[in-house]
């Protein structure tokens, strides 16, 4: 399933503000066509020409604000898609203050907090990114088409946090929310990420053919505006909900198309995510020397993304259970605890729970009851939604 994108090395790209002189006339002009060449990048996933169209922008925040933020805005989305997590979050903290000058509407200042919530969840910060998307939602109710879009977006981030948080109703009242703003302004990339979030809410409360309806739709509608990136994780999702189903050729076909779709647009991290998702379904069809394979192959690609955490711990539980099955129990214990600590970090319960529930299942495979017992219960007792 989607998480909720490969990092090169990539030379520094940061606006000499202090030291170029002010942007007028022909400079203010050059200087608007490289945004906009940036932002036409941006939109085609292609973050490595965007970071290179911004290399040559000088702009000085104190005569040129609105240049300059544009600046940091477009960088923190380029580095953030590129894996450069914490670079992303200094420099979209730099246009959360630069936002707050006189010369900003509330409009620019959602969009510095919406960006600085974005990486703020992707640094597994959850708490703190619904706080900026709340604030930023209540910021841009009063922009127009353009508060309208921003404000769909943040719906469908902000769904993305209440799902890590267990936090079912709201989680889908936020992708609702998004997709109906996105169908008022007319956007359908917009609404195939918000109609994917509908489909991975559906899909965690149980309804596995209703998520398949919405991923349907959310494909379609990435098709339709050539928005092959996020074609390519709505089929991988469409891979795992095929085999809840009980279709796990189906399951397959639909993962390796994901996969060669991701090569095709160079996001290597997201061809790993459909390898990743390979290994469970073989794993699950009583594959799992080949699961092992794909998913250590899937691990070398992710290597140490922080913007991949909560895939990289999915990764180490499919390879620990492959382990498993090949009876290989210390060295599927070393993946399980690997995975306990990732999901840790993410701050999903369930994810914890789950790294519970394997340990417990190797323990009772080594006939160890008692400890086996007391690794179900506690994975029990923390998804439980009650206390007294």
């Amino acid at each position: 399933m989607e998480s909720t994108a490969a990092l090169h090395d990539l030379p520094p790209v940061t606006p000499a503000f202090m030291q170029a002189p002010a942007v007028a006339g022909s400079g203010r002009a050059e200087t608007t066509a490289a945004l906009a060449k940036a932002e036409r990048y941006l939109d085609a996933h292609r973050y490595e020409d965007a970071l290179e169209a911004l290399g040559s922008v000088h702009v000085p925040s104190t005569s040129a604000p609105d240049l300059a933020l544009r600046v940091l805005h477009q960088e923190t989305w380029a580095r953030l898609y590129l894996g450069d997590v914490e670079k992303a979050d200094s420099i979209a903290e730099r246009a959360r203050a630069l936002s707050e000058g006189s010369d900003f509407s509330d409009l620019e200042r959602a969009e510095s907090l919406f960006r600085l919530g974005c990486c703020r969840l992707k640094l597994t910060r959850v708490t703190n990114a619904v706080s900026l998307y709340t604030l930023a939602l209540r910021l841009g109710e009063h922009g127009g088409i353009e508060g309208d879009r921003l404000r769909a977006q943040t719906f469908e981030w902000r769904s993305r946090c209440y799902q890590l948080q267990r936090e079912w109703d709201a989680a889908e009242s936020d992708a609702h929310s998004a997709v109906e703003l996105a169908q008022q302004i007319g956007d359908g990339r917009l609404e195939a990420l918000a109609q994917m979030q509908c489909s991975l809410v559906t899909e965690r409360r149980g309804d596995p053919l209703l998520a398949r309806f919405y991923a349907e739709r959310a494909r379609a509608l990435a098709i339709d505006n050539s928005d092959r990136q996020t074609e390519a994780r709505i089929v991988n999702n469409l891979g795992g909900l095929s085999y809840l189903l009980g279709e796990p050729q189906v399951a397959v076909a639909y993962l390796k198309e994901a996969f060669a779709l991701s090569l095709e647009i160079g996001n290597d991290a997201d061809a790993a995510q459909a390898v990743s998702s390979l290994a469970q379904v073989h794993l699950r069809c009583g594959a799992p020397q080949l699961a092992e394979e794909q998913a250590r192959h899937a691990l070398s690609i992710l290597a140490e993304r922080t913007d991949y955490v909560d895939e990289r711990g999915n990764v180490h539980l499919v390879l620990g259970r492959a382990l498993l099955d090949q009876e290989r129990e210390d060295d599927a214990m070393k993946e399980f605890a690997a995975a306990e600590w990732l999901f840790e970090s993410l701050g999903s319960t369930s994810h914890v729970a789950a790294a519970w529930m394997a340990q417990g299942d190797l323990y009772s495979r080594k006939g160890d009851l008692e400890a086996a017992t007391a690794l179900y219960r506690r994975a029990a007792e923390a998804l439980q939604d009650f206390n007294f």
